[in-house]
Formats: structure tokens, sequence, C-alpha cells
């Protein structure tokens, strides 16, 4: 495999990156209540489980995992009852970073640093128990593989060229999407409103996990 097959296979990996799904909403998420940079930051949470299960599935692991019955649907009750805790949480929750004090609030407001390492542990967590996740490594990703030439140097290429289209592409795209909706947001109602909205999608995601199957 050389450069240019890489760059022939940037544009599918940047549609698939751009899908919905989990971590894509944990972008627009991230987008609505820290702004774009920290999304982005965040994402690196993400690639790292992804880079985790394109290591697995360039030494045959990954065809394993989805054959093993049991490790599937582990992964898969474990990731969906992560994303359902998400949605909980945020439902609940009554807070949002991008507020502006309205005309009766006198009160100033200390700038919050966006907590980072917190981001990114909760897209590696989504990322890593996603059983998507697991699909597509180790059962779209072969599609692409020449059988004549070496397995790992085209997983190299593969992924490096996946792992730069869901940061530069999916990740932004998202957490840009994101950040427009942060701006409509004008009253603690409309906070309310965002929340559950949100926290419904996690747990709807969670439900929706749940009938990812590897057959």
């Amino acid at each position: 495999m050389t450069l240019m097959d890489a760059v022939l296979f940037a544009p599918i990996a940047a549609l698939i990156s751009l899908g919905p799904g989990p971590n894509n909403f944990c972008a627009l998420n991230n987008g609505i209540n820290y702004g774009v940079r920290a999304a982005i930051l965040a994402t690196f949470g993400r690639l790292a489980s992804y880079a985790i299960f394109l290591f697995i599935s360039a030494v045959g692991l990954g065809a394993m995992l989805l054959a093993s019955e049991t490790a599937f649907t582990t992964i898969k009750w474990v990731g969906a009852l992560y994303l359902v805790y998400l949605g909980i949480k945020t439902w609940r929750s009554t807070e949002f970073r991008g507020l502006q004090p309205s005309d009766g609030e006198l009160a100033e407001r200390t700038p919050i640093q966006p907590p980072i390492g917190k981001l990114m542990l909760n897209e590696f967590l989504v990322g890593i128990s996603n059983p998507k996740a697991i699909l597509l490594f180790a059962a779209i990703f072969p599609q692409f593989i020449k059988p004549d030439q070496p397995t790992a140097e085209q997983f190299l290429y593969l992924g490096t060229t996946y792992l730069l289209a869901e940061l530069c592409v999916g990740s932004t795209a998202y957490a840009l999407f994101g950040m427009q909706i942060r701006r409509l947001v004008r009253s603690r109602k409309g906070v309310s409103r965002l929340n559950k909205s949100t926290g419904a999608f996690f747990v709807g995601a969670g439900g929706l996990m749940l009938g990812v199957n590897n057959h």
C-alpha cells in the first residue's frame, strides 16, 4: 500500500467519521458546554481507544473478538450502561458553561476552565466500549486490505488516515455545530431543555447499542 492509496481512502474515512454516533455526540455536547477547542482536545481520548482497536485488528484479535458472542455482548452491555449513565447525569444537570448573564444578573462570573482530562476520559470510555468501533476495525477495515501486501503496513496507513479523519472532520464538524447551538441558549429554561434533550439522546444511543450484533 502506498501513500496514494491512503489518500484515496481519505474521503471514505471522512464519510464514516461524520456518521452520527455516541462519540460524535460527545463532541457535540462538549462543543455546546465548553467550546470547540475543548471538544477537539477531548477527541484525543477517542483516538486512543480507536488506536487500541486498530492494533488488535492488525494482529488478528479483532476477528476473534467478533466471533466470541460472550466477549462482544459484554462490551456491548458495558458501553450501553455507560451511555445510559451519561444520559441520566446530563438529564439531571442544571449546569451550562456557555450561559451569559441576563440583564437582571449583575454578579460577575468567574471563567471556568474546561476539565480536559475528564472530557478525554469520557471520550475514551465511550469509544472503547462501543461495539460499532469493533465492527469498523475488525470487519470493515479488512475489506480494504490487499492480501498480497504486508498487513501491518496497510493497517498503519489506513488507521492513520482514519484517525486523522476522526480528528479533522468528524469531531470538528460536531464541535462546531455544538458551538452554534451554544449561541442559541439564552435562558435557564433553555439550558434545562438542552440538557434533557442531550441526556435523552445518550440514553437512546445506549438502547440502540444493545441492538448491535456481531452476526
